[in-house]
C-alpha cells in the first residue's frame, strides 16, 4: 500500500478547532503539524468557540440560575516553514495557546447592582523559532525557542466571593465580604522559553510519527489590584495594610504525541496525546495573596488560597480517520477526549474535561494550496464550583451540568 505525497498531505493538514476547548486556560492545542509538512509551507487560520456554560448556584446562594457564562472567542494562527536544504529546515508557528473569557450577568452571587460582574479575559501569544536537522530521510530533530506574551483582567463580583470572618493580628477582626470588589489587571509581560522534539517517517506508507516538549515559561508581572479589604477597629473601617510586589506566573510545561499512519490506498488514520502541568499551575496575585493568607485560616485554609489553581495534570486524546475523496476533495472525523484538571474548579472556568466529535473538509483547486474547514461539537464534563468561600463543608458555591459548546475552523495552506 502506497500513498502519493500530495494525498498524505491533503488528508492530513491539521483541522482547524483542534484544542480551542480543553481543560483550564488551555486553547490552541500547540501543534508544530505545519512544521513537519514537506518542502516548503505556509498556512493561516482561524478558530471560533461558541460555548454554552451555566450552573446553580447551592442554596446558602439562593439556588440560582448562572446564566450562560462562557464568552464567544475566537484566535487566530500562522505558520511558515522553509526547507533550507535538504538537511536543515526552519519554522515560525503563531498561536494563542492560553487564554479565558467569562462573565457573569444573570445571579446575585456573581453580581453587585453597582461595582458590576465577575469576569475573567486572559490572553496569551506565542511566537516558536524552529530550527530542524534532517540527517536522513527519515529523522526530523528540532528544538528552538519560544516568546510568550500574557496578560489579563479579572474581577470578582458578588456574595459568592463573601469570607465569613478572619483575623488580622494588627487590625482586629475582618468584616464578612472581603474579597468582593476585587480587580486585577494584568499588563502585558513577555517572556522567554523553549522547545524541543523528534520526528520519524515513512513518506511512502504516510507514516509519521512526532513528540514535542514545550518549557515552562515565567512571567513576573507588577498585577495592577485593587481590593476594598477593611478591618473593623474601634474608630471604623480602614484599610488594611498591604504591600506592594511582584507576581510570578509561570504558564505550564506540555508534551505532544502525534501519530499517523496509512490503513489503506487514500486513507489514514491519525492520532494525537497531549499532556499538559495544569497540577503545578497557579495565580495568586501579591495583594490577594496578602489576604487570602489572612483569610484562608477561617475558611479552613491554613495556607491560603490561591485566584486560580488546579489540582490534576490535563491529558487530552483525539483518534481519527481521513480519506481523500477525489483529486480536489478530502475529508476527515475525529473522536476527542479531555480528562480536565480536577474537580472541583474554579468559578472562573467551571467545566471539567470533555468529550467532542469532529468533521472536517478540504478542497485544493490545485496541487499546491487548499481551503480547509472543519466543526466539532462538544459535551463538556459537569464541575463544581469554588472561590475563596466556605458556605459549606465543601466549599462548592455553584454545580455546573449538561453544558455544550461548538467550534469552527477555518484555514488556508500554500506550498511553494
Amino acid at each position: 500500500m502506497k500513498l502519493k505525497k500530495l494525498t498524505t498531505a491533503l488528508i492530513l493538514a491539521t483541522l482547524p478547532a483542534t484544542g480551542v476547548f480543553a481543560a483550564a486556560l488551555d486553547r490552541s492545542g500547540q501543534s508544530i503539524a505545519a512544521f513537519l509538512q514537506p518542502g516548503n509551507y505556509f498556512e493561516a487560520g482561524i478558530s471560533v468557540l461558541d460555548p454554552n456554560v451555566s450552573g446553580t448556584t447551592i442554596p446558602a446562594l439562593g439556588s440560582q440560575n448562572t446564566g450562560d457564562m462562557a464568552g464567544d472567542y475566537y484566535f487566530p494562527s500562522a505558520a511558515l516553514k522553509l526547507q533550507l536544504t535538504d538537511n536543515f529546515s526552519f519554522g515560525l508557528i503563531y498561536d494563542q495557546p492560553f487564554g479565558a473569557d467569562a462573565e457573569y450577568t444573570q445571579s446575585a452571587a456573581f453580581t453587585h447592582p453597582s461595582q458590576g460582574n465577575t469576569s475573567v479575559e486572559v490572553d496569551t501569544q506565542n511566537i516558536s523559532m524552529i530550527f530542524g536537522y534532517q540527517p536522513t530521510q527519515n529523522w526530523n530533530l528540532y528544538a528552538g525557542p519560544v516568546y510568550q506574551t500574557v496578560k489579563g483582567n479579572v474581577s470578582l463580583r458578588g456574595a459568592a466571593y463573601s469570607v465569613l470572618g478572619g483575623y488580622h493580628p494588627a487590625a482586629g477582626a475582618l468584616p464578612a465580604a472581603v474579597l468582593p470588589g476585587y480587580d486585577a489587571n494584568i499588563s502585558e509581560d513577555g517572556a522567554v522559553g523553549w522547545l524541543a522534539g523528534v520526528a520519524y517517517q515513512i513518506p511512502e506508507i504516510a507514516l509519521k510519527a512526532s513528540v514535542t516538549y514545550r518549557s515552562e515559561i515565567d512571567h513576573d508581572i507588577n498585577i495592577n489590584e485593587t481590593i476594598p479589604s477593611l478591618a473593623t477597629l474601634s474608630s471604623g473601617l480602614v484599610p488594611l495594610p498591604y504591600s506592594e510586589g511582584s507576581t510570578t506566573i509561570t504558564t505550564p510545561q506540555s508534551v505532544n504525541l502525534d501519530f499517523q499512519t496509512g490503513v489503506m490506498a487514500d486513507t489514514v488514520a491519525f492520532a494525537n496525546l497531549r499532556w499538559v502541568n495544569w497540577k503545578d499551575f497557579s495565580i495568586r496575585p501579591n495583594k490577594f495573596g496578602q489576604a487570602a493568607d489572612l483569610l484562608g485560616p477561617s475558611v479552613g485554609q491554613p495556607n491560603g488560597f490561591d485566584l486560580v489553581a488546579y489540582t490534576d495534570d490535563q491529558i487530552s486524546a483525539t483518534v481519527g480517520v481521513g480519506r481523500k475523496l477525489s483529486e480536489q476533495w478530502a475529508g476527515n472525523v475525529s473522536v476527542g477526549y479531555d480528562t480536565g484538571a480536577g474537580n472541583p474548579v474554579s468559578t472562573l472556568g467551571p467545566t471539567e474535561g470533555y468529550w467532542n466529535l469532529g468533521l472536517g473538509v478540504q478542497f485544493s483547486p490545485a496541487a499546491n494550496y487548499f481551503i480547509a474547514g472543519g466543526v466539532k461539537y462538544f459535551w463538556l464534563g459537569d464541575a463544581d464550583a469554588q472561590s475563596g468561600s466556605q458556605f459549606n463543608t465543601s466549599g462548592t458555591v455553584a454545580k455546573f451540568e449538561d453544558n455544550t459548546a461548538w467550534a469552527y475552523g477555518l484555514k488556508i495552506g500554500y506550498r511553494f
